[in-house]
């Protein structure tokens, strides 16, 4: 029996086009920071090689933690922490204008909702590789509240990264549930598909798929807003 319903957010709950969020992403955080000294390919280069580090945490660390070395590491331990503000403020302000680059679904609010009337445990099972403040605001432009949710991941309380299967296996014990008791909703894959592995159920949103190693998607469980909600209709009887 379903008890507990993840939902993955970006391309999901958020609609997305990946590489156009991405880039307008760099741009405003590249404005924000170039006026600092910061180059804004090497900044870029700099983000992405910290992106990498998380997506690599063994579990040794929190991803945040696994980010900030590797960023020191290009800039130096003391530019990086002395700049740690500008970072900050970069999220609680300039962040939102990123909120352009992503599109809004009714469905989106409308199937988290449904899912927590029909008596299940809901949770956001973002790739954490944002902060907690960041994490937060791309909730709310998805039309939700983090409140909405029993947990949200975020680089400062996990470990681990998608599509690594131990960072569904820390999301279990967290919520202190069992991998067949979890149904996990999102449109990637690889990274989201991932859970099957370790006896998690899932369903494939096809609104903004994103499948880069062009698997057969028949085998999951598939298809629109409409369609998951007449799935979870269906788990709930």
């Amino acid at each position: 029996m379903i008890k507990t319903v993840l939902f993955d957010l970006d391309g999901t709950l958020l609609p997305m086009d990946q590489d156009a969020f991405t880039i307008g992403y760099f741009k405003l955080l590249s404005a924000k920071l170039a006026p600092h000294g910061y180059e804004p390919k090497q900044l870029t280069d700099a983000i992405w090689a910290g992106t990498g580090a998380m997506v690599k945490n063994d579990g040794s660390r929190s991803n945040e933690e696994a980010f900030w070395e590797k960023f020191s590491e290009i800039y130096g331990k003391e530019k990086a922490v002395k700049d740690l503000p500008l970072f900050d403020e970069f999220y609680s302000q300039d962040f939102s204008g990123a909120k352009a680059f992503c599109g809004y679904n009714l469905l989106a609010e409308q199937a988290v909702q449904k899912a927590k009337r029909l008596g299940f445990q809901v949770a956001l099972a973002t790739n954490p590789i944002f902060p907690k403040i960041a994490t937060e605001s791309r909730i709310r432009w998805a039309g939700l509240a983090p409140e909405d949710f029993e947990l949200y991941t975020t680089y400062e309380d996990v470990c681990y990264c998608k599509p690594n299967p131990k960072y569904y296996q820390a999301i279990l014990k967290t919520l202190d549930v069992q991998a067949m008791e979890c149904l996990m909703v999102g449109n990637d894959v690889t990274e989201d598909m991932i859970a099957e592995t370790i006896g998690m159920n899932v369903f494939l949103l096809t609104d903004c798929m994103i499948n880069k190693e062009q698997k057969d998607i028949s085998v999951y469980p598939h298809g629109d807003f409409s369609e998951l909600m007449n799935f979870l209709e269906g788990l709930s009887e």
